[in-house]
């Protein structure tokens, strides 16, 4: 399995801070979450979000300044945003918008 970001840049005892960057048509790797975490999106763009079998879940429009947190719960993430579809722990997804998409996430360890 895959780490959650294209890049680790910070790493404590309480927490990990990755960038995540798709371009326009680039998949990102099948990853698990372990630990609660947050999201900034720093450029948004669509994403295809698809489950452990790589099976189409739906379509999320994020945009530029949102933040999210999530928290694990079994084998699914859930959301703070009220109406934000549960999401399984071991997902990927897929840039299909027309812009690069950019985020910083920030797992926490305790």
């Amino acid at each position: 399995m895959s780490e959650v970001g294209t890049q680790n840049v910070f790493e404590d005892d309480r927490v990990i801070v990755w960038h995540l960057d798709l371009e326009p048509g680039q998949n990102g790797a099948m990853h698990t979450h372990t630990l609660n975490y947050v999201v900034r999106v720093v450029s948004g763009s669509t994403l295809e979000v698809f489950g452990p079998k790589n099976e189409l879940l739906y379509n999320v429009e994020l945009e530029a300044g949102a933040a999210v947190a999530f928290g694990v719960s079994g084998d699914q993430i859930i959301s703070d945003r009220p109406g934000y579809p549960a999401v399984p722990a071991t997902h990927s997804a897929k840039n299909v918008g027309s812009n690069t998409f950019r985020e910083v996430l920030i797992e926490f360890k305790t």
